[in-house]
């Protein structure tokens, strides 16, 4: 097990932003690692903002069994990692303190920010409407496109964050005047207690709470989650379990798992699958993939095909081409599914929602941006068909 925090890869973040046109903090509000001011490009100081690096706190989670009087082992995720005394997982969240299995990720948010909905990706809840998005440091897998490396992959000693307890985080997101509270960009299953505390406050106070995940979590306390969140966007990577041990560094099955739970416990799903050159686009594997969403889960459930971009361990790889997004949607169309989408090609027509009924555009999308809606009720305003999602 990990005790020290490991050497960032030399390809920032940041030099990813710049890349696109983006600002230094367009992702993190003065929370990660090496952030620079916009005004001045000076380096954001430690107590910038109210951060500092570092956790703030160990606090005793119930998701630990005690192994011995040294030794507990984890229950929140399938890797179930056991820790001996001072051990930390390799989420780098979680650790034996003393004896007792701990979270370092209690109140310690890396990330705070307000986005639209659309960013998550949800196209079937709450079309344009804005959602407080919050993350801390680390995570469960370790992918090889990881788009935020330096937040998800990193250590909590070397990333700034803030001092934010739930109650914090619930006034903030009632005077911004957001309608949702998400956990997302990181991994919210090793924030799980502090993201559950939020949940509830946030499901009290009449907002929504989504998440955003790679849904590898165990049973138990994903029935937990099920109680407080009301949609999921649930990165299905691939429906290869070699790309899954190999690439992502976990088990597929765990994943598709936690789909058909959420399924039955009627909780909106939407489903992420990012394309990658070479590694998971052969078209027969994503047919299959697509054959079993409508099988397990109903051809109501939006996909999204997402283009990959030269990041982080893959930055050898070319971009996904738009030829093989188009043909993977195709294949889910031809498989059943009724909403399938193309995300991160701005101006493409496969952001748009579609009516499976009559065929009319009821959501006219650019990139994050809502052009037109065409949906009351839940239904299409053209034929009055039902469509699929959480429209209010």
């Amino acid at each position: 097990m990990s005790k020290k925090p490991h050497a960032k890869d030399d390809f920032s973040r940041r030099d990813f932003l710049k890349a696109f046109g983006l600002g230094a903090c367009s992702l993190y509000l003065a929370g990660a690692t090496g952030c620079t001011t916009p005004e001045t490009g000076e380096e954001i100081s430690e107590t910038t903002a109210g951060t500092r690096k570092g956790f703030f706190k160990p606090l005793p989670s119930p998701w630990f069994e005690q192994v011995n009087a040294q030794t507990v082992q984890c229950t929140l995720c399938p890797k179930a990692c056991v820790l001996s005394e001072g051990d930390r997982s390799p989420c780098r969240v979680r650790e034996n303190h003393n004896g007792s299995g701990v979270t370092l990720s209690y109140g310690n948010p890396a990330l705070v920010q307000e986005d639209p909905i659309e960013r998550k990706p949800f196209y079937h809840v709450m079309p344009g409407c804005r959602v407080l998005s919050l993350s801390t440091v680390g995570c469960n897998l370790a992918c090889k496109f990881c788009e935020v490396w330096d937040m998800a992959l990193v250590h909590p000693e070397e990333v700034h964050a803030y001092d934010m307890p739930p109650e914090q985080v619930i006034d903030y997101a009632q005077a911004s005047g957001v309608q949702a509270l998400s956990y997302a960009f990181g991994e919210p299953v090793i924030f799980y207690e502090y993201m559950m505390a939020i949940a509830g406050l946030a499901k009290e106070a009449g907002l929504l709470n989504v998440i955003h995940s790679a849904g590898y979590i165990q049973e138990k306390p994903l029935l937990a989650l099920c109680e407080n969140i009301d949609a999921a966007n649930i990165d299905l990577k691939s429906f290869d379990p070699a790309f899954y041990e190999e690439i992502v560094g976990g088990r597929l099955e765990p994943v598709l798992e936690t789909l058909k739970i959420l399924r039955q416990h009627d909780v909106h799903i939407e489903i992420t699958n990012l394309v990658i050159p070479t590694l998971n686009d052969d078209i027969d594997t994503i047919r299959k993939m697509c054959d079993w969403i409508v099988e397990e889960l109903g051809d109501d459930i939006p996909l999204h095909f997402a283009r990959f971009y030269p990041l982080y361990k893959l930055s050898a790889l070319p971009r996904t081409a738009v030829a093989t997004l188009e043909q993977a949607r195709s294949a889910a169309m031809d498989a059943g599914l009724k909403h399938v989408y193309i995300a991160k090609v701005v101006g493409h027509e496969g952001e748009n929602t579609i009516c499976p009924t009559c065929g009319e555009v009821v959501i006219k999308r650019l990139g994050f941006v809502i052009d037109e809606i065409q949906i009351e009720n839940g239904q299409c305003t053209y034929c009055q068909s039902e469509i699929a999602g959480r429209w209010a």
